[in-house]
């Protein structure tokens, strides 16, 4: 068993802040953490330490298009018109394909501090819409772009049939994502067979939305999760809550709550346009909202009610969704000052006395871990999936405790994040993927092929 040990000058644990923190870190895993001691010489010394984020709402695919939808149409723009440019893209992704893009954005994640992504992923036929001979085999690339940059996977195949409320047939653009009950079946039997390799992954699943699954099929899905995590994407956009009142009579999160013992297994992505009985019983359901905040201001989508569910107790994460920008910080950051603006107030989200990054980091990790499926922290028994800050960035020298947490999100956009290990290897140094060449030329030659 491989034996490592890591000492920091301050180190946020689970229980809070301390100093002098020395990590041991046996087999992938921290086996023991002392505190007010000095490093022994064996030690890797830096100055401070956080647990590394959960990104827990990600479709790798979608970092390909980034920059690409940014042109006004001849009518206004809208999520719907960019869904529109992406279907039309994502025609051009092969197996090979995917790997280098997914490769890509998980490399970015780790440099920005993330150390476990849920991969939302649908993309799952050959660009004619029909299986592979292999029906995980797009899964496949995504496990192997996993273990190509380190990073640590929840993989949730998505279950999607239909393209509107009341199983309405789907369209051509979306034929590479179509499933029944059986063959998706086939398809999470594949997935876990494809991760079983990865250390730690965890493999849930995610009907789409209640506009691309039935009642009857959200029914049978939920049992193939066997206790794992299952997300959903849910009133996004005004549009959809107007085609699911008009199909049901209810709103799609009151529906769900309505018809599905939602709770800590589940993680409902985005929740963006909600009432405030809907917010109250989302938050005391104990499932998580997936929070984007960066795509949800990118697609226009609108602001979640975050002031209102975190005083109501509820739980959320943070997730990248379609890439256009990977940024822990960023994430954290934008989900305050929408808030900030709606409410004419500062620190809208923080606890009464207490610190706005605080706040946000603790939720993030907390929830965004119950949603991945893993343990959340810096703590005995617990991953080593850890980043170490650049002490030396203007906006962190001489801080300490949550005042590094509040820097970090209100005040660096880059060069805060130093090293990033998960499972106790070190993959980021310096701020540097160690396989970031190897990768982005990958990624070069892709982009000059699909964009000639």
């Amino acid at each position: 068993m491989t034996r490592s040990h890591l000492w920091f000058e301050q180190a946020r644990l689970t229980e809070g802040w301390a100093h002098k923190v020395r990590l041991t870190i046996d087999g992938g895993r921290i086996s023991a953490i002392t505190t007010g001691t000095m490093p022994e010489s064996t030690d890797e010394r830096h100055a401070i330490g956080l647990a590394g984020m959960p990104n827990l709402h990600s479709h790798a695919f979608q970092r390909v298009i980034a920059g690409l939808t940014e042109r006004r149409g001849p009518d206004t723009d809208s999520f719907w018109s960019w869904r529109d440019q992406m279907y039309r893209l994502q025609g051009r992704i092969g197996p090979d394909e995917l790997q280098a893009i997914a490769a890509l954005a998980y490399m970015e994640m780790l440099e920005a501090g993330f150390t476990r992504v849920g991969e939302f992923h649908y993309l799952h036929h050959d660009q004619n819409g029909h299986a592979f001979a292999d029906p995980a085999q797009m899964s496949a690339m995504i496990c192997a772009a996993a273990d190509q940059t380190g990073m640590g996977l929840t993989l949730l195949p998505v279950f999607y049939a239909h393209s509107g409320f009341g199983g309405q047939v789907p369209t051509t653009g979306q034929a590479r994502f179509i499933h029944d009950i059986s063959g998706f079946a086939r398809l999470l039997e594949g997935a876990r067979r494809h991760a079983a390799h990865l250390p730690d992954a965890v493999i849930g699943i995610a009907p789409h939305s209640l506009r691309a699954v039935t009642g009857d099929e959200l029914t049978a899905l939920i049992p193939l999760a066997e206790g794992a995590p299952i997300h959903i994407h849910i009133a996004e956009q005004i549009r959809e809550v107007d085609d699911c009142v008009a199909h049901s009579g209810q709103r799609p999160v009151e529906w769900l709550l309505n018809h599905v013992t939602v709770d800590a297994q589940w993680c409902l992505v985005h929740a963006t346009h909600m009432t405030e009985d809907e917010t109250l019983r989302l938050a005391r359901s104990k499932a998580v909202a997936g929070l984007c905040p960066i795509t949800e201001a990118n697609l226009g989508d609108g602001i979640f009610s975050a002031a209102d569910y975190l005083s109501h107790g509820g739980r959320f994460g943070i997730g990248s969704d379609s890439n256009v920008q990977i940024s822990m910080a960023e994430e954290l950051r934008m989900l305050e000052y929408p808030q900030r603006l709606h409410h004419r107030a500062r620190n809208v989200l923080a606890a009464a006395g207490g610190s706005t990054g605080e706040r946000l980091f603790s939720g993030a990790l907390t929830g965004g871990s119950q949603a991945l499926g893993v343990s959340a922290g810096i703590a005995v028994g617990h991953s080593a999936d850890i980043v170490s800050l650049n002490s030396h960035h203007p906006s962190l020298v001489a801080k300490g405790g949550a005042d590094v947490i509040d820097s970090l999100i209100f005040a660096t956009s880059t060069g805060a994040i130093d090293c990033v290990w998960r499972q106790g290897r070190k993959w980021v140094s310096g701020g540097r993927h160690a396989a970031r060449d190897i990768i982005t030329g990958d990624y070069a030659r892709l982009m000059k092929r699909l964009l000639s």
